[in-house]
């Protein structure tokens, strides 16, 4: 079944909706008729009202319909200020309705950043991504085993309205808590937006220097496979190093690394990602180690105050520690590239990994303990 495409100039809606759903709006918001979208998109009556009737049955998914919602207010509010004659009205309603400011859409540059951040958690295995009414943020938990989980990433709501009518994660059982997963369009989303991003990246051939040498520039990025989710040199975007050795056990059944040391590692890489600081974007991540951590974090939010603990935490491994957990907890290196990159015999990246992740795990309680900034 074809698409219908119709002229989005003027409408007031981001580029990442789906032309479905402009079509919905156009016809449920603006009162456009079916035969009328049919002569605009130049196409068969018929499939203008399929494409209605399929983005109606969605609206059962609380996000879905949140989405709709917040865009058809968001079109609506474009035609009054584009109307001259109504402005007036614009204003008497302005005054009236100050409290209760409009959600805004995320852009398109917005949508792909946050969505390969949360869509490649969702891609571990017992992950979900939690949403409740009236709430503006969702938390991504992932299933630990034994009836434990951990939250490993926290996203705005109209991040996860967006994700949701696109199709790119989906609920079976909306409740007052719903569940979502990633869907295959999710999958495929994923893949291609990691592509486009190492794509961008690797023609400046950026090198990332080692934390107490000046040894020659690294390659930007390694090659993608002909299967998009397997990268050389790094673990599949369903798995990271951590999970990977979580599950390994030794002859007692003891996992190799313990649900508060993989934590720990988690912790290090949501202030990475909330940080804003994607794979490879700094010459040199000498400065993370010696660079003085502002001692009022208390006036820096969001990003900075990520960024903050990046550089505290870092620092404190030192030299050799923050270095692989850099790479296998942030950049999601393997331990066979590590131990490469590093100069490490084989074998002792993971023997070497534990011992900074118990470090770390010290850290992050000896932080919380003096009442430090936490996550979120």
């Amino acid at each position: 079944m074809g698409e219908v495409i119709l002229d989005t100039a003027g409408t007031g809606l981001p580029k990442w909706v789906p032309d479905a759903a402009r079509v919905y709006l156009a016809h449920t918001e603006k009162g456009c008729s079916i035969r009328e979208l049919a002569r605009q998109a130049g196409c068969h009556a018929s499939t203008v009202l399929r494409q209605v009737r399929r983005i109606e049955t969605r609206r059962d998914d609380p996000l879905v319909d949140a989405a709709l919602r917040h865009l058809g207010q968001t079109r609506a509010a474009t035609d009054t200020s584009n109307n001259a004659a109504a402005r007036l009205v614009e204003k008497d309603m302005n005054s009236m309705n100050a409290a209760q400011s409009l959600p805004t859409p995320p852009d398109e540059m917005t949508l792909s950043r946050e969505a390969r951040r949360v869509l490649r958690r969702l891609c571990e295995s017992g992950a979900v991504l939690a949403v409740a009414a009236e709430m503006d943020k969702a938390v991504v938990v992932r299933d630990t085993g034994e009836g434990g989980s951990a939250r490993t990433a926290v996203v705005e709501v109209q991040i996860a309205e967006a994700m949701a009518l696109k199709d790119w994660i989906a609920c079976d059982t909306p409740g007052r808590i719903s569940r979502y997963r990633i869907t295959a369009a999710g999958r495929a989303a994923l893949n291609r937006m990691v592509a486009e991003q190492e794509n961008r990246v690797r023609g400046f051939a950026e090198a990332q220097a080692g934390f107490d040498s000046g040894r020659e520039a690294e390659a930007a990025l390694d090659e993608v496979d002909r299967d998009p989710r397997v990268r050389k040199g790094r673990y599949l975007l369903a798995e990271s190093p951590l999970t990977a050795l979580s599950r390994r056990k030794d002859k007692e059944g003891v996992p190799f690394l313990a649900d508060p040391l993989v934590a720990a590692g988690e912790r290090l890489r949501e202030d990475f990602e909330l940080a804003q600081l994607g794979p490879r974007a700094a010459q040199n991540w000498d400065q993370f180690l010696t660079s003085d951590t502002p001692a009022d974090s208390s006036k820096k939010k969001g990003a900075d105050v990520a960024q903050s603990r990046l550089q505290a935490a870092l620092k404190d491994l030192g030299p050799g520690l923050g270095d692989v957990a850099l790479r296998c907890c942030c950049y999601l290196e393997g331990l066979e590239t590590a131990e490469k990159q590093l100069g490490w015999s084989a074998r002792s990246g993971k023997v070497v990994l534990r011992i900074a992740l118990q470090r770390l795990r010290r850290h992050y309680e000896e932080l919380s303990a003096r009442g430090g900034d936490l996550v979120g």
